[in-house]
Order: structure tokens, then C-alpha cells, then sequence
């Protein structure tokens, strides 16, 4: 039997919580790796923990919240204290919402920007130095299909999820002298908490049905279905993977193919 393929590495992965970033922690230390969780709620930390834990794998859990700059910076020190150094990161944590432009509540973009991109670029600050003195990382940014294209009634969600994008491809270039690598990958709507928040406005905001709203969303993608929170774990695992250190700067889609560029 083969050995797992990131048997022995250490990851932090934010937003663990629940939905991606929960099934991106269990995938990664299903195949070895030993992992730092954070997120805002520490019942669910505690849960996901015990998993890790059940699968032979050390777990730290840090309760955080991405946005708050001196948080960050415990969570850097507790996870580099706990593990020595850092293999991997994924920044799983982010938020969404939607409102039409012209009278859009400035609250709903300082929020976007705090949670999906300056949140990304506080963890990754607060551990990038570990991997920069072991020379060798992979940064993995869980970004967004609307890092890649416009829509309507999202327009600070996907600025900051375009901002996510641009801080990755400006980042792979700056550390691949170090041996680090920092990759995007980009889902379309999945099958998590945060997408059922989306049809909760969908059916506030036309008064369809649930089951209409959530259709409609289906809809967007070719396969007409949602996308499942261990596909895109599984995507994170090839990226984390030693094999995959010419892979760099890049955006990696999971939507069926929804978006082909």
C-alpha cells in the first residue's frame, strides 16, 4: 500500500469550521498531513478536531477571526509553536452577500474586502516567514468562480474574490524563488452553509420556493448540481502535493465547467 502523499506535513487551514474548509482539513490529513484548524466558532473546531485525531493526525484548534489583525498573529504563533513549521496552508475563511449597486450598503463592502481578502493576506503574513526559512510551502487560496467573471448583485463579493486572485498571482511570483507555491482554486456554488444562505435570499428577494431557488442555482453550472465541498478538498490535496511543485500562480475552476478560461 502506498504511503499517503502528504504523510508527516503540517497545514493550517482557516474557516475549518464548516462547508470547504472543513472538508479540505479532513482531506488533508486523511492523507497524512497533521492540521492547525481555525475558524470563528470553537464547537466546530472541537468536533473536526476529534475527526483529525481519529484518522492518526495531530490537530490544533484556534478559534479566530480572519479579520481581526492581532488574532491572526496568535493563530501564526500557536500553529508554528504547535508544529515547529508549516507545510501548507489553505485559506478557507470568507463570507458572502449580494445587493443591488445603486443604494449598495457600504457595511456589505467593508465586510466583503475584511473577510475574503485582507483576512487572506493577515494569515498568510502571519505564517509565510516558517515556510520562507524551511524554503519549501503551498499557499492555497479557496477563491471563487466570481474571481474570475462579473455578476449581478455581488459586486463586492467579487471584487474582493478578484482581489483574492491577483494577491495569489503577485504572491506565486514573489515566493517561488523560496520553494513556495500559492495556487487558487476557484468553485461555483457548492453544496455548503453559505450557498444556502444565497437561496435564502433568492426566495426573500422573488418569493420562489427553496427548491426553485436552489434549481436556479444548480443551473449555473453545466452538470446541473451543486458542487460538492470534497471535490474542491480533493483539488487542494493535488495542489499541496510535493508532485505538484510546478504548478504556480495558477486558478484551478470547479463548476462543471461554467467558467473556461
Amino acid at each position: 500500500m502506498a504511503e499517503p502523499s502528504l504523510k508527516n506535513k503540517r497545514a493550517l487551514v482557516t474557516g475549518a469550521g464548516r462547508g470547504i474548509g472543513r472538508a479540505c482539513a479532513l482531506a488533508l490529513a486523511q492523507e497524512g498531513a497533521d492540521v492547525a484548524v481555525a475558524a470563528r466558532s470553537e464547537p466546530d473546531l472541537r468536533s473536526l478536531a476529534e475527526e483529525i485525531e481519529k484518522l492518526g493526525r495531530r490537530s490544533v484548534i484556534c478559534p479566530c477571526d480572519v479579520t481581526d489583525s492581532s488574532q491572526v498573529a496568535r493563530l501564526g504563533r500557536i500553529t508554528i509553536e504547535a508544529f515547529g513549521s508549516l507545510d501548507i496552508l489553505v485559506n478557507s475563511a470568507g463570507s458572502a452577500a449580494a445587493h443591488s449597486f445603486q443604494d449598495h450598503p457600504d457595511e456589505i463592502w467593508h465586510q466583503m474586502i475584511a473577510v475574503n481578502m485582507t483576512g487572506t493576506y493577515y494569515v498568510t503574513k502571519s505564517v509565510v516567514g516558517s515556510m520562507i526559512r524551511q524554503r519549501s510551502g503551498r499557499i492555497i487560496n479557496i477563491a471563487s468562480t466570481a474571481s474570475r467573471i462579473g455578476a449581478r448583485y455581488i459586486v463586492a463579493y467579487t471584487a474582493a474574490k478578484h482581489g483574492v486572485l491577483g494577491f495569489t498571482r503577485a504572491l506565486a511570483i514573489e515566493l517561488v524563488g523560496d520553494g513556495i507555491t500559492v495556487n487558487a482554486v476557484c468553485p461555483g456554488f457548492a453544496d455548503t452553509s453559505l450557498t444556502q444562505v444565497s437561496i435564502d435570499r433568492i426566495v426573500q428577494a422573488t418569493g420562489r420556493s427553496r427548491m426553485a431557488a436552489r434549481k436556479a442555482l444548480e443551473q449555473k453550472n453545466p452538470q446541473n448540481r451543486l458542487v460538492a465541498p470534497e471535490e474542491v478538498a480533493s483539488a487542494v490535496v493535488f495542489l499541496a502535493r510535493d508532485s505538484s511543485g510546478g504548478i504556480n500562480g495558477q486558478a484551478i475552476n470547479i463548476d462543471g465547467g461554467e467558467v473556461q478560461a
